[in-house]
């Protein structure tokens, strides 16, 4: 192992001062914290099933991409243990899907069901098929319908999981459906939707962070935890006591130029991306709302400001 790459893992001490800050900033209790140093003690570490469906894969770029407070390989290698992902596993296949099988069957209950990207449900599903059994072809809608009813808690990763997003705007000919819509009434906990294109790593990890506490997310109307979504962009963004700006590439508030901080609940102003490097008002873009059930609209960045 490279020195750099073993520098940026975490101990597991440092991963439980981590989740703990976490837990306390998504309001668990002490009871909460204990259950959640205690499971990650445990020698089983927490399981989790990661789907992929009607996406670009850009909510497990953004998570591949984080290297703080550690790496994305790091917080599901060694301290949350990942059964099945098919975008970083080494198995495919007919192989890959055993091991999913195989991780439901052995973890019934108790595991973490994540889906990224919107689920096909025109044909039967057939339009985003994820493997074969016995060499039959396994579609995600297959998957969600087989390991959603089984799963602990189930989490919709992304906006067109939680809302369907790009992959089912417009004529929407594969019927791409959200995650919680195809589960409505068969759940004994609702889906928690993480949205955004792509949703927030950090948003990610205090999700399943709170997940693995027991912690019970008091869900907005949105189906969102609402201690993650507390505020509009506008609210905490650094330009709205700016003038505002009437031409792109002036230091002003974008709200004339079709931004849509103040409809949009999300808190990128905070978080931003890529390691906390930028976010789109800094880089001088207006907010096109991707984190909101009519994401996308058009055009993205109409002329006019919502008020």
């Amino acid at each position: 192992m490279q020195r750099k790459e073993r520098d940026r893992m975490f101990t597991r001490r440092d991963f439980l001062k981590w989740t703990g800050r976490s837990a306390a900033a998504l309001g668990l209790s002490e009871l909460g914290l204990s259950r959640l140093n205690q499971a990650l003690a445990a020698e089983s570490s927490p399981p989790l099933i990661w789907l992929h469906g009607s996406s670009c894969s850009g909510c497990s770029i953004a998570a591949l991409n984080a290297v703080t407070p550690t790496t994305f390989g790091d917080l599901v290698v060694n301290h949350v243990s990942t059964k099945y992902d098919s975008l970083v596993m080494a198995a495919g296949a007919e192989l890959a899907i055993r091991t999913m099988d195989d991780a439901a069957r052995a973890n019934q209950g108790r595991f973490i069901l994540v889906v990224e990207g919107g689920v096909p449900t025109a044909a039967g599903g057939r339009y985003c098929v994820i493997g074969e059994r016995g060499g039959v072809p396994i579609t995600l809608l297959d998957a969600v319908n087989d390991l959603g009813p089984r799963a602990a808690r189930v989490i919709a990763l992304g906006t067109c999981a939680s809302y369907k997003g790009v992959a089912g705007a417009g004529a929407n000919p594969t019927g791409v459906r959200p995650l919680g819509d195809v589960l409505a009434g068969r759940l004994a906990r609702p889906v928690i939707n993480v949205p955004g294109c792509p949703a927030p790593p950090e948003q990610l990890f205090q999700v399943v962070i709170g997940v693995l506490a027991g912690g019970a997310y008091k869900l907005d109307a949105d189906g969102r935890p609402a201690t993650c979504f507390p505020h509009t962009v506008h609210f905490t963004c650094p330009r709205k006591h700016l003038p505002k700006a009437t031409a792109f590439g002036e230091p002003g508030c974008l709200l004339d130029l079709g931004c849509r901080g103040k409809v949009t609940t999300a808190m990128c102003p905070r978080h931003k991306w890529n390691n906390g490097r930028n976010w789109c008002a800094a880089a001088g873009h207006p907010c096109i709302g991707c984190a909101m059930p009519d994401f996308p609209v058009s055009p993205l960045t109409p002329t006019g400001s919502y008020t």
